[in-house]
């Protein structure tokens, strides 16, 4: 089999394309000869060597893949070989053949091209947990959503579209476009104007009843302030830590200093709540993911959304693919095919 390696800790240049044999699925795995992966911000913080969860280099990343079934191993129920499926792995994506236990192999729609199948499960699944699980959303909220031109941004919105909720999402200005025929209501130019400020005149000052942080650093008190009373913050990602290509202790350094202290008392005379979400900590919990993922499908199958794809690069090109995402050019998914 083929796969992208993490070498070492560092900028893009460290991945490389290496061939090991195929491996053979364990008791309660399936084997999916994979046809497309899709690349997340935790792969480069991965990369970078600040991701606590990422096992020590080299390694394979990858959390999500799309293909077909090959092979099953005992006590895997409920699948069958050539079936067409979408998965989640916990590292290991970056291949063109991968093992997964069975409950986090997902059934693909037959008519579901493989490059949707590879865009949904990390990006549809999170929003999913953080909007409709954990944050309640209905159509009378308001939502912020940062860096929405990302692929969990992207996601989200479709999200608050199906429901119905109203949508404000920090961008930069030549993305608003494409963003407004998505459907978001109001793209915000964080790039030239302060978000907050902008939020709380949009809002006549009252904020808003969700906002999604996947910036980290200063960014969470000012989130903090622009929810109203029964407001939800819910954390999810801190790219703050990685603006740049190469590993920085001191981005990271400001981060750190920079978390906030939500007392439960703070939390109770604000009416507001505070969450984080990070599905590569819901492994134990597979028939639940299973459960969204279902409703998802339904979602795709109605034609409620598409996951958009901007670029689909080959594993040769792996460098190539990791700088286009963290340099933030990326208008949705980008993907690796083998």
């Amino acid at each position: 089999m083929k796969q992208v390696w993490i070498t070492k800790a560092g900028g893009p240049d460290v991945l490389q394309v290496r061939e090991h044999p195929d491996p053979i699925p364990k008791n309660g795995e399936v084997r999916v000869r994979v046809q497309a992966s899709g690349i997340n911000f935790a792969d480069m913080l991965g990369r970078l060597g600040i991701d606590s969860a990422a096992p020590k280099a080299p390694y394979v990343p990858g959390y999500e893949v799309a293909g077909i079934v090959d092979a099953i191993g005992q006590g895997a129920v409920n699948v069958k070989e050539g079936d067409a499926t979408l998965a989640l792995t916990q590292f290991g994506g970056y291949s063109d053949v991968v093992c997964v236990p069975h409950k986090q192999a997902f059934k693909r729609l037959d008519w579901m091209p493989v490059t949707d199948g590879a865009a949904i499960p990390v990006a549809y699944l999170t929003a999913y947990q953080m909007l409709v699980v954990m944050g309640s959303l209905r159509p009378i909220d308001k939502v912020l959503i940062h860096a929405v031109a990302g692929d969990m941004g992207l996601a989200a919105l479709d999200i608050c579209r199906i429901i119905g909720a109203e949508t404000y999402g920090t961008a930069a200005p030549e993305q608003h476009e494409f963003l407004q025929e998505r459907g978001l209501d109001h793209p915000i130019d964080y790039q030239h104007y302060d978000y907050e400020q902008e939020v709380m005149a949009l809002t006549k000052g009252k904020g808003v009843h969700i906002i999604l942080d996947s910036l980290g650093g200063r960014h969470w008190q000012k989130n903090y302030r622009l929810l109203r009373p029964s407001g939800r913050l819910i954390y999810y990602g801190v790219s703050s830590m990685a603006p740049q290509l190469r590993r920085s202790w001191w981005s990271r350094m400001k981060t750190v200093l920079r978390v906030p202290f939500h007392t439960p008392l703070t939390l109770m005379k604000d009416n507001k709540a505070v969450m984080g979400v990070n599905l590569g900590h819901m492994w134990h919990e597979a028939d639940m993911l299973g459960e969204w993922m279902a409703q998802i499908t339904a979602w795709y199958d109605e034609a409620l959304f598409r996951p958009p794809i901007d670029k689909i690069f080959k594993f040769e090109d792996a460098v190539l693919a990791h700088s286009y995402l963290q340099e933030g050019k990326s208008k949705g998914k980008v993907l690796l095919q083998p």
